[in-house]
């Protein structure tokens, strides 16, 4: 993946398909649970803080 997508955007796609902020953060749980690695640079490569990573992956606990 080369260029990059904010936040935002990946937000919105995923609130154009109907899901809600409970259905995103089980899509979180999901990722950190089976690939954790990668879904911290999943998020890093959206541009998001590390502090801000550090907090979604431990929500997903």
């Amino acid at each position: 993946m080369q260029k990059n997508v904010s936040k935002e955007e990946w937000v919105d796609m995923f609130r154009e398909i109907g899901l809600s902020e409970d259905l995103m953060m089980k899509w979180h749980q999901l990722f950190e649970t089976r690939h954790p690695e990668v879904h911290e640079e999943f998020l890093a490569w959206l541009g998001i803080s590390s502090d801000e990573i550090t907090r979604i992956r431990e929500n997903c606990r």
